[in-house]
C-alpha cells in the first residue's frame, strides 16, 4: 500500500490555511502534516514534519514565500514546492518558478484542483491552474518559441549579473550547458547581448522579488 502523500500549508492566514487543511483531510491519499503561519516557522519545522509537497503562500511577514522556497530547497531539495497565491501577474508567477517551485496555483481555483495539483507534482511533473498558465503564457512566449523551465531558470541567474560559471555553480550544472542555454534563450528571445537578456528579465518582471536592483 503507497503511503499518503505528506503534505504541509503555509500561509499567515488562518481561514485559508484551515479551509485548505479541511479539503485535503478529506482525501485518504494525502496527510496534512503541518499547518504554519510563515516561511521561517515552516524552515524550523522542515526535517520533523518532512513534507513531500508545501503548499507556499508568497506574500506573509517575516521571511516570504520565495526566500522560504529557496533555503527549504538547498537543505530538502526532493521537496515539491506549489506557490497557493491570490496574484495572478506574470511577474509573480515568473519570479516563484524561478525560485524553485514546481507549480503555482491561484487561492480562487475549485477545491479538487488544489488535490490535482499534488498529484501533478508528485509524479514529477509541472503544474500551473489554468490561471497562472494564461498569465504566463505571453511573457515567456512573446509571439516566439517558448522557453524552457530551466532557461527560465538560467535567464534568471543571468540577468542577475552572474557569469556563466557563477550560473553553472548556482544550479549545479556544467559552463558548457549554462552557454548551450544562453544561446538558446538569445535565439528563442531574438536578443544578442546580455544587456538584453537583463533588460528583457526586467521589462517582464522576471527581477521582481529577488531583490536584485539593475
Amino acid at each position: 500500500m503507497t503511503r499518503p502523500t505528506r503534505v504541509a500549508i503555509v500561509d499567515d492566514h488562518p481561514l485559508v490555511a484551515e479551509g485548505i487543511e479541511a479539503i485535503l483531510d478529506s482525501y485518504d491519499e494525502i496527510d496534512v502534516v503541518g499547518t504554519l503561519s510563515g516561511g521561517q516557522e515552516m524552515i524550523d519545522a522542515l526535517d520533523e514534519l518532512a513534507p513531500d509537497v508545501i503548499l507556499m503562500d508568497l506574500n506573509m511577514p517575516g521571511l516570504n514565500g520565495l526566500s522560504a522556497t529557496e533555503m527549504i530547497l538547498e537543505r530538502r531539495p526532493e521537496t515539491r514546492i506549489l506557490v497557493l497565491s491570490m496574484h495572478d501577474t506574470p511577474e509573480y508567477i515568473s519570479t516563484a518558478l524561478g525560485h524553485g517551485a514546481v507549480g503555482y496555483v491561484l487561492k480562487d481555483v475549485p477545491t479538487d484542483e488544489i488535490k490535482r495539483a499534488i498529484d501533478t507534482v508528485m509524479a514529477g511533473g509541472r503544474y500551473l491552474c489554468t490561471g497562472a498558465e494564461g498569465a504566463l503564457r505571453p511573457v515567456m512566449t512573446g509571439g516566439r518559441e517558448q522557453l524552457t523551465n530551466r532557461e527560465q531558470t538560467v535567464l534568471l541567474q543571468l540577468a542577475q549579473g552572474k557569469s556563466n560559471k557563477e550560473v553553472a555553480l548556482a544550479l549545479d550544472i556544467s559552463v558548457r550547458t549554462v552557454e548551450t542555454h544562453r544561446k538558446n534563450i538569445k535565439r528563442k528571445l531574438g536578443i544578442s547581448s546580455t544587456a538584453g537578456l537583463t533588460r528583457y528579465a526586467l521589462e517582464h518582471g522576471v527581477l521582481q522579488g529577488t531583490g536584485v536592483n539593475v
